[in-house]
């Protein structure tokens, strides 16, 4: 039988898999973020801090200057979203907004030359974003004297991502897969804090004299979610101040890239990010990219702190497993991994969109016994698969049926409200922006659930419809007619 009282979304981290998903709120001491200006929401629809300051931005904008960054298109100003990249001149689709030299990125080459960088190799093997996130942390210590000083100075202290949420907040996510998410994530990043607090910061007060928390390390954490471009991420790991700033538009739909990594000046030795508009824009105006076209509005929550009005974003990720208490285990876990799978398996139904082509055939392994078992035997190993795609048996296909739709019950009683009360508190205008992103994303998870149950509460209505192994077998053998009807042959 199905496991699907296991129904998560797993986190997606900068770099793998993150633990199994606890609800464990850390204790947070006096954090190093006392030491950082007040400054703007990030690029990414956050509203959580104030606006970073005029003389904060001209002095962000003279040492991109003075550091060779080519930034004449556009220029960093105070937006809606909380800073962004407005047009300076009239910019036609495609045209180059700016160019920012490798010596501004925050990257593993930068902490290799940095004062850390000894410190973090001899540590073994850290992930990317672990580096560099120490190196934000070191050079936010620095003050002044940080070459990223005024870069640093106009971050945002916190965005509306989820990992950054109140614990009365979160309340507002209760049942959802992004509040499983968002726990793993937090106690994934715990579990990297921990182990560089004890080898790392307190072993090197030199480099780290003050206090730094989970509180800190989180933020650098979350500053590296939302800023870096989704192909940087991993080894290549790499913030581009600047081109950070620059905002989401769902209403942009082409995949078309809208940057590259090039050579410049004499021999195309000058490494450069280099950023273009994929729109016209007018002078005044703010440009815009699309994040990512293919992130659920649960994602575009835990990462950049947004969610979208939009069906295509709503999505629900069933987790099916094969039990280990199953009588035939070790068989169908042999199909299953004969067939590109495995123990597990993670299916994204989509809003609106028909369930994933593999998610019924392993549903129908799941549920395979009595009867139907001998379609578990050696014999059939390699073919299986193939009458697993169509319907095996009536009380196999009930059995899934069922199992889905307890499942869902199961699931959408975990919410704190129903769809109808979710759609009249988006009716209202004084919502704040996370309370805002907490109904967007329940309400399109309970859609999403719901039509999964609508979808197998029809199929179970269709069950004596349905041709079944056995009524196949008899007519590929030629003793049953093309409408039911059993042949007798007669010498």
């Amino acid at each position: 039988m199905a496991a699907l009282h296991h129904l998560v979304l797993p986190p997606q981290l900068l770099s793998g898999h993150g633990p199994p998903p606890l609800l464990r709120f850390p204790r947070t001491p006096r954090p190093l973020l006392h030491l950082l200006p007040r400054a703007a929401a990030a690029a990414t629809g956050a509203s959580a801090v104030s606006a970073p300051s005029d003389a904060a931005l001209q002095n962000f904008r003279r040492w991109l200057s003075t550091h060779g960054a080519d930034t004449g298109a556009v220029s960093p100003a105070v937006v809606p979203e909380g800073i962004g990249l407005v047009a300076a001149r009239n910019l036609p689709r495609g045209e180059v907004v700016a160019e920012v030299p490798k010596k501004l990125w925050m990257d593993a080459d930068a902490v290799a030359s940095s004062d850390i960088g000894r410190v973090c190799s001899s540590a073994g093997d850290l992930r990317p974003w672990v580096t560099v996130s120490l190196l934000i942390l070191r050079e936010a210590a620095r003050g002044g004297d940080s070459l990223w000083a005024p870069y640093l100075a106009i971050l945002p202290r916190q965005t509306d991502s989820t990992i950054f949420w109140s614990e009365q907040e979160l309340l507002e996510i209760q049942g959802t897969q992004l509040l499983s998410t968002t726990m793993g994530v937090k106690e994934y990043v715990q579990s990297e804090f921990d182990n560089v607090e004890a080898e790392i910061i307190s072993a090197n007060k030199d480099l780290f004299p003050g206090t730094i928390t989970f509180d800190d390390f989180l933020w650098a954490f979350g500053v590296l979610r939302s800023r870096v471009f989704p192909e940087l991420r991993g080894d290549k790991l790499a913030l581009i101040p600047f081109a950070d700033l620059i905002n989401h538009n769902g209403g942009i739909t082409s995949k078309e890239p809208c940057w590259e990594i090039k050579g410049k000046g004499f021999l195309g030795r000058d490494v450069v990010f280099s950023l273009r508009t994929p729109l016209e824009v007018k002078s005044g105006e703010q440009v815009y990219i699309q994040y990512d076209l293919d992130k659920s509005n649960a994602e575009l929550a835990l990462d950049y702190g947004i969610a979208e009005l939009n069906s295509s974003r709503d999505s629900y990720t069933l987790t099916l497993e094969i039990s280990e208490s199953d009588p035939f285990y070790g068989d169908k876990l042999d199909i299953a991994e004969l067939n590109g799978m495995g123990e597990t398996a993670y299916f994204d139904v989509v809003l609106g969109e028909s369930l994933p082509p593999q998610m019924i055939p392993y549903l129908r392994l799941l549920c395979l016994g009595g009867t139907d078992a001998f379609l578990l035997e050696a014999l059939f190993r390699n073919k299986v698969w193939e009458h697993l795609e169509l319907p095996v048996s009536r009380d196999n296909e009930e059995s899934i049926c069922q199992v889905i739709q307890n499942a869902c019950k199961s699931a959408l009683a975990a919410y704190h409200t129903t769809i109808e009360e979710d759609e009249e508190l988006l009716e209202r205008e004084d919502l704040q922006s996370r309370h805002q992103i907490a109904i967007d994303v329940r309400t399109g998870e309970k859609k999403v659930l719901q039509q999964i149950n609508d979808i197998f509460k029809e199929r179970e209505q269709e069950l004596d419809d349905l041709e079944y192994y056995q009524e196949r077998r008899l007519k590929d053998l030629g003793f049953l007619g093309d409408n039911g009807e059993i042949i007798f042959w007669e010498s």
